[in-house]
């Protein structure tokens, strides 16, 4: 019994410690549980992080934004210095070299016979730079600064040869407007869609410094780049050199430079070169020139455009007849203006009064009707209060108080869209007097970084804006002709496929544009002063294009006239 006794005591111990070893482990692994779902919480790629604060520094944000969006350190392009070319070091000073050797003899007055000048020379600059195996072919995001020890300092921004997507825009969209001196966006081959155009075109006027906009070698198959110089737009430059653009792509551009009712105020130079663009899409982006007055440099270089496009730019260019659609318009914008040579109130004219009485004379029984209802007005206002006439009063002169305003409103004129027209007419006013001012100044002279600058008194006068459709009209054929646009001041035509019939038309457009400008001198509104038509369908030996080209010689900023010595001497050789 004793030994029983004893076994059984064994076994309770022993089930006890099994027991007690399930409660340790069940314990631990509800312990280890937790821990792992912690870690599994901290690792969760779901969770949202923090929100981070741009510090304007391009390349922490855009590198904390892509680790945001789950790119890893390998697939996030580097943000490197642009590299440039290098500089050429100017030659010492002669002075500065002699006080240099006296005063090295005066302190060692006897000199090694043979100095190691290996040792002192710079070694000479590479043009090539070395790096690793298909590093050139990882996607790199260029900047250049205004001081390369400060990376705040990002001016401009250049990206070669790889694609953005829609997640790379949208990185762009959280860093770009918080560069304060960014100016510059170069693109090169980046193969955007429409998309990815459309979220540029969103965030692009929220960067406030960012003026130039370049996106080159770039097809877009929708070519839904009208959206970038939209009203919103505040772009000064924009090229789309070798995209592809059709006439599809230009018409919807011709649009965005101005309709009817709207126009771009901001853009002043819009390069196209290198395009698939025809007659047809010259013809719609000619109707773009009609009513904008802000566009200085248009280039049309290296594509398709013959004989028609080019006597669609030269109608814009010296003058054309309004539409209906504009001539509604112009009728809408004369009711709000208000014409100043008519009175608000008018009288009847001479022909519809019965009498030769005039107008300032009434008729007896006009008169007495006016007595009769004097009296009876005389006789309610004595029962009248005192309170009631102080009333009147004082609507009185608030009624005289805003029809002063509406006089003033009616004789200054002007709509909510003419006021948006002239501010973008009164920048291109600006720049234009400034680019032919300074043009003018230097001619025959080097200028300087000193000299860029405008003086003072140099400084342009500012021009009072009109809307092209408030225009002086001159009625032809029971049509209303407008003076065409004289703010553009530089067009490139060339490599095109342009006869003698379309060079003919270019000549009689700028010959009406110097007439007009004789009749009306203007310092903003002085016309083409540059056209390049080289590489067309023309011989240079054409009697038209060399009329042409001399014209253009004498409208030229830089052109200098020979002086009457230097051609004494040539004919005297």
């Amino acid at each position: 019994m004793s030994s029983t006794g004893g076994e059984t005591s064994k076994m309770n111990s022993f089930v006890k410690k099994v027991k007690m070893g399930k409660r340790v482990e069940k314990m631990m692994k509800d312990k280890s549980g937790t821990t792992t779902g912690q870690e599994i919480a901290d690792d969760d790629p779901n969770k949202t992080p923090e929100p981070y604060t741009c510090t304007g520094i391009f390349e922490a944000d855009f590198t904390e934004f892509c680790r945001r969006n789950h790119l890893k350190d390998n697939e996030i392009p580097a943000v490197v210095i642009r590299p440039k070319p290098p500089g050429i070091q100017p030659p010492p000073d002669a002075k500065s070299k002699d006080s240099k050797d006296s005063k090295d003899a005066s302190k060692d007055p006897t000199p090694d016979e043979s100095p190691d000048t290996g040792s002192q020379e710079d070694p000479p600059p590479k043009t090539y730079v070395t790096k690793e195996k298909y590093a050139y072919f990882r996607p790199v995001i260029q900047v250049e600064m205004e001081n390369d020890e400060k990376p705040i300092t990002v001016t401009e921004i250049y990206i070669r040869g790889w694609k953005i997507d829609l997640l790379m825009v949208g990185i762009f969209k959280q860093c770009w407007p918080t560069i304060e001196k960014l100016s510059v966006v170069n693109l090169w081959n980046v193969n955007l869609s429409e998309a990815v155009i459309k979220e540029f075109a969103s965030f692009l006027p929220q960067c406030p410094n960012l003026k130039t906009l370049a996106i080159d070698g770039t097809i877009c198959v929708e070519e839904s780049w009208a959206l970038l110089i939209g009203e919103e737009s505040l772009l000064t430059s924009l090229s789309l050199r070798n995209n592809g653009i059709t006439d599809k792509g230009a018409a919807m551009i011709g649009k965005a430079l101005s309709t009817v009712k709207t126009c771009n105020k901001n853009l002043i130079s819009l390069n196209l070169s290198g395009n698939k663009i025809s007659d047809i899409g010259a013809t719609s982006i000619a109707q773009g020139l009609r009513m904008n007055r802000a566009l200085l440099s248009l280039s049309l270089a290296n594509n398709n455009v013959s004989n028609e496009g080019a006597k669609r730019l030269a109608e814009v260019l010296s003058r054309f007849p309004l539409t209906h659609e504009e001539v509604v318009e112009r009728r809408k914008l004369l009711s709000e203006k208000g014409s100043p040579d008519r009175g608000l109130v008018k009288s009847p004219p001479p022909s519809r009064r019965g009498d030769n009485r005039p107008g300032s004379v009434r008729s007896s029984s006009h008169m007495d009707k006016t007595d009769k209802k004097r009296d009876k007005s005389s006789k309610k206002k004595q029962d009248g209060k005192k309170g009631e006439k102080e009333k009147e009063d004082t609507r009185s002169i608030r009624s005289s108080a805003d029809g002063k305003k509406d006089k003033d409103d009616a004789t200054k004129g002007g709509s909510k869209k003419d006021d948006k027209w002239k501010k973008g007419f009164m920048k291109a006013s600006i720049a234009a007097s400034i680019v032919a001012d300074t043009m003018t100044k230097t001619k025959g002279k080097k200028t300087s970084s000193k000299d860029k600058r405008l003086p003072e008194s140099d400084s342009p006068e500012m021009v009072e804006a009109i809307n092209p459709l408030l225009e002086q009209v001159e009625n032809m054929d029971n049509q209303l002709w407008i003076p065409g646009n004289r703010c553009m001041i530089n067009l490139n035509l060339s490599r095109n496929n342009i006869t003698e019939i379309g060079m003919k038309s270019l000549l009689l457009a700028v010959q009406y544009q110097i007439t007009l400008l004789n009749l009306t001198p203007s310092p903003a509104l002085k016309g083409i002063l540059r056209m390049s038509l080289n590489g067309n369908a023309v011989k240079k030996t054409d009697e038209t294009f060399m009329k042409l080209q001399e014209v253009l010689l004498t409208r030229d900023p830089y052109y200098k006239p020979p002086e009457k010595g230097e051609d004494n001497q040539s004919l005297a050789g």
